[in-house]
Order: C-alpha cells, then structure tokens, then sequence
C-alpha cells in the first residue's frame, strides 16, 4: 500500500466527516413535522422513555398562558435553545436545543392545556439525528422541570 493511497483516502475521509457536520449545523428544520402537539398518552409523573425521545407530564395549579410563560422563560434561558415555532397564545412552543460542540439538533414541544382549575403541561423532547442522545434531553427536560417548580 502506498503512502498516496493512505493519504488521499484520509483527506476523502476526512472531507466527508466535514461535510456531515457542516449538513447537521446546516440543515433546515421542518416546522410542519416538527412542531406538532405532543402525544397526550402519558400519565403525569415519571418521564416515558421510548429510544431517543422523551414524553413528560406535570399538573399545575395555575392557568395554561401562565405555566406555559414560566417554561418559556426558563427554557429561553438555557444556552443554545431558541423557539423554532408556536407561542404562548398558540399554547404550543417548540424550542431547538443545539449541543455545544458539534451542534446537534434537539427538539422540545411543550404544551399546555387546561385540567380542571389547573393546567396539564406536556413536554416532548426528541433529537434528529442518531439513536441516542445519551440522556441529555431527559437531563434538560428534568432540569427546566426542576427550575419551574422552584418558580412556581
């Protein structure tokens, strides 16, 4: 084997690395598919977790506009979150969570609707690309839930 050979096919490796991680920085959300209310087939309490997504539920005592300001103030504050779709008003908000380093997309819908004198908030984060985020979603959702109940 020769030295050209090792070297043009660590470049070629190398280029297609690059271009992997230029597409996930780069690739477009799809709003339509993305911010969608999340599943309602969860029982408050503990989180469910299927694969690379996580669907969580609480009960607040307080109306859905002012729950659903508390979550996204707090979520606003984490780093690398911004809102992809929905408001307030709407009762639906989508954030997109980049990591830090190479910048992967994640996605959580929060929702809030009304239960009782109170409100049922439905969280549902998930990422786009891979097959595990390794908990960092479940880790952030616990996190903002955490910061909420503080707050409240």
């Amino acid at each position: 084997m020769s030295w050209k050979f090792v070297i043009n096919t660590t470049w070629l490796l190398l280029m297609i690395v690059i271009s992997g991680l230029i597409y996930v920085r780069m690739a477009p959300h799809d709003t339509t598919a993305l911010h969608v209310p999340p599943p309602m087939d969860a029982a408050p309490g503990g989180p469910v977790i299927k694969g690379s997504s996580g669907l969580f539920v609480q009960v607040y005592d307080v109306p859905p506009a002012d729950i659903l300001e508390t979550f996204n103030t707090v979520a606003l504050a984490s780093k690398r979150t911004r809102i992809l779709a929905g408001s307030i008003k709407e009762g639906v908000i989508t954030y997109v969570t980049r990591s830090r380093i190479l910048g992967f997309p994640d996605y959580t819908t929060v929702q809030a609707v009304t239960d009782g004198q109170g409100s049922r908030v439905t969280i549902y984060a998930r990422l786009r690309f891979g097959r595990s985020d390794f908990g960092v979603n479940s880790s952030r959702v616990r996190g903002w839930l955490g910061i909420v109940k503080t707050l409240n």
